[in-house]
């Protein structure tokens, strides 16, 4: 096994929990702009994803500090685009979720043969991204 460049694996593990945090206000920012005949169950939809980034930025905190990291105070940058019919909003979504997929797939490639644990937590949160990836695009299909 190669050693885990711990200062690497920390600096992107905050920018992880940047991404996440700001995964929870996008969220919750889309949950109030829906409206429509369909608003209750997309609202409950993001409001589901706002809880899982705020609870994916836990996890990531907590392996962060785990590794003698100090995590960030901060979130990452979001555009309001002042869109918001749903169709806009799924789109803007699923944008997002390819980039924390992207974020996920690079720190793999640091922790890849380093940690076992750092390798398994990352490819479960891979597989989680995938999925919110499949919905958004399954529930884009409509508007297209």
């Amino acid at each position: 096994m190669k050693e885990l460049d711990v200062k690497k694996t920390i600096e992107l593990l905050n920018r992880i929990m940047e991404f996440e945090l700001a995964g929870v206000v996008r969220y919750t920012h889309y949950s109030l702009m829906v409206t429509g005949p369909n608003r209750i169950p997309i609202v409950d939809f993001f409001k589901a994803q706002a809880s899982e980034s705020l609870l994916h930025a836990q996890q990531v905190g907590e392996i962060l500090t785990g590794l003698d990291g100090h995590p960030t105070l901060q979130i990452a940058p979001m555009e309001e685009s002042d869109r918001h019919s749903v169709g806009d909003i799924l789109a803007e979504s699923l944008d997002h979720e390819k980039t924390a997929l992207s974020l996920y797939k690079e720190l793999l490639d640091i922790v890849k043969d380093a940690s076992i644990y750092l390798e398994e937590f990352i490819r479960t949160m891979i597989g989680t991204e995938e999925m919110h990836t499949l919905e958004l695009k399954k529930m884009l299909r409509d508007f297209g």
